[in-house]
């Protein structure tokens, strides 16, 4: 099934090969509209997926800072979900 991530009407990501890991669904990055996003300094760290990278997501003149994540080098237990991005921060998954 297709999903669509959205904010603000606009569609940031849609694929039908998304990967479901602890109820997010991470999007494969050639599915991004890469014009809807920028690098961000944040990174958070995750025991059993590695370190996360962030992106802020713009819309218009509206940034959304650090909405998606993704990891760059993630753990063997998390290998399904290099090149992935995820959502959170009011982005909707549809």
């Amino acid at each position: 099934m297709t999903k669509r991530a959205l904010w603000k009407g606009v569609v940031l990501a849609e694929s039908d090969r998304t990967v479901v890991v602890e109820n997010n669904h991470y999007f494969p990055v050639e599915s991004l509209r890469k014009e809807n996003f920028r690098s961000s300094d944040h990174h958070t760290v995750c025991g059993w997926k590695g370190t996360a990278s962030y992106y802020d997501v713009l819309v218009g003149d509206e940034v959304n800072a650090n909405a998606a994540w993704y990891y760059p080098e993630p753990k063997d237990a998390a290998k399904e979900i290099k090149d992935h991005v995820a959502f959170w921060h009011g982005v909707e998954v549809v």
